[in-house]
């Protein structure tokens, strides 16, 4: 079965950085889509950054020009790179792959296990 961990939250002050990680694993044929989502305490879980298989990417409003999504695909992995982090960003973060499966033919969703990111002021 296909797996998605996801490393690199913390506790850091506003003004910081960090670089969160997911790596897919398993029976992988290919992978299309992979966001990036957060859940603050008490809100509804968001999206952050999607980055398509092509390397287009877009971002929600609130972290533009702070935070950048990539990937490497002979890694199965995409990462959020957080410069100039926020008590706003304060969040668990999750990430959600999109995958062919090796012997599928139709695409699913899998989700990381999210990953807690807390920004002091």
């Amino acid at each position: 079965q296909v797996q998605l961990v996801e490393s690199g939250g913390g506790l850091v002050q506003a003004g910081g950085s960090l670089r969160l990680s997911c790596a897919a694993s398993g029976s992988i044929f290919s992978i299309n889509a992979m966001n990036w989502y957060r859940q603050a305490l008490g809100k509804q879980r968001e999206l952050v950054a999607a980055i398509t298989s092509g390397g287009s990417t877009n971002y929600a409003d609130a972290v533009k020009g702070r935070f950048t999504i990539s990937r490497d695909n002979a890694k199965n992995t995409v990462y959020l790179q957080m410069n100039n982090l926020k008590p706003d960003d304060t969040a668990v973060y999750y990430c959600k792959a999109r995958i062919l499966r090796t012997g599928w033919s139709t695409l699913n969703d899998y989700w990381g296990q999210g990953t807690q990111v807390t920004v002091s002021s």
